[in-house]
C-alpha cells in the first residue's frame, strides 16, 4: 500500500494562503503532474532562485508533501522552527554531509518527495557566488539507493519575481535506472545524472517556451 506523508500545519496554512498569490498574481501553470507519484520519490529541479521550491510544490498541493535540504546557517531559533515545520532538513553544503544524504534516504523509504537541486546552489545572485553551479549526483544517489523514482521537473520565471512575470513548471516522466543495476553505484549515479540533466534542461525550454 502506498504511503502519503502529511504536510505539517504549518505547510499546509501556507500553501492555502499563497495558493491565490500564486495563481493569480503569478499566474502559476504547470503540466504533467501525472508524473510524480504518491509514494516515495527525488524530484529534482533546475535551480533560479531561493522560491523555487514554492512553485515546484503548489501545483502538488495538497496531494504531496515537499521535504528539501536547507543550509544548516539558517536554522537558528525562531527560523529554523519554521524551516522543519515547512518540510526543510538541514544539510551542510560544500562538504559531503552523509547525515543528510541518510536522512533523505529515509525520508524516501517512508513515502516522502524529497526535492533536489543538481545543479548544487543557484544561478543567479546579486553577490558574487562563492559555489558556482555545477551539476552533482546526490539527487540520483538518494533515489538509487532508496529504489524510489528519480523524477525530472522545470522551472521557468522565477529569475523575475520582481517584475510579476508568470511561472511555469514541466514535470517529466521519471529517469529510467533499470538498468543500471549492475554498475558501480559512483557510476550508476553519474549515468542516471546525465540523464536527469539531459531531462531537466529539456523540461526548463518546455516551460520557458510557455511563458
Amino acid at each position: 500500500m502506498v504511503r502519503r506523508a502529511r504536510p505539517s500545519w504549518l505547510y499546509s496554512l501556507v500553501a492555502a494562503l499563497t495558493w491565490p498569490v500564486l495563481m493569480v498574481l503569478f499566474r502559476l501553470r504547470s503540466t504533467g503532474r501525472e508524473h510524480v507519484p504518491d509514494g516515495g520519490c527525488v524530484l529534482a529541479a533546475n535551480h533560479w532562485s531561493n522560491f523555487d521550491p514554492w512553485p515546484l510544490g503548489m501545483p502538488l498541493f495538497p496531494r504531496r508533501f515537499l521535504r528539501f535540504m536547507a543550509k544548516k546557517e539558517l536554522f537558528w531559533p525562531p527560523l529554523g522552527w519554521i524551516i522543519r515545520a515547512g518540510g526543510g532538513f538541514r544539510v551542510d553544503r560544500g562538504q559531503r554531509d552523509q547525515q543528510a544524504i541518510d536522512t533523505a534516504v529515509a525520508l524516501c523509504r517512508e513515502g516522502h518527495a524529497v526535492v533536489m537541486f543538481p545543479e548544487g546552489t543557484r544561478r543567479r545572485k546579486g553577490l558574487r557566488k562563492r559555489h558556482e553551479a555545477r551539476w552533482h549526483t546526490g539527487a540520483a544517489r538518494i533515489a538509487l539507493e532508496a529504489g524510489v523514482p528519480l523524477v525530472p521537473a522545470g522551472i521557468a520565471g522565477t529569475e523575475r519575481l520582481g517584475r510579476l512575470g508568470p511561472l511555469r513548471v514541466a514535470y517529466g516522466p521519471p529517469i529510467e535506472t533499470g538498468d543500471l543495476t549492475g554498475l558501480d553505484p559512483a557510476e550508476a549515479a553519474q549515468v542516471a545524472t546525465d540523464r536527469l540533466r539531459e531531462a531537466i534542461t529539456g523540461l526548463e525550454a518546455t516551460a520557458g517556451g510557455k511563458l
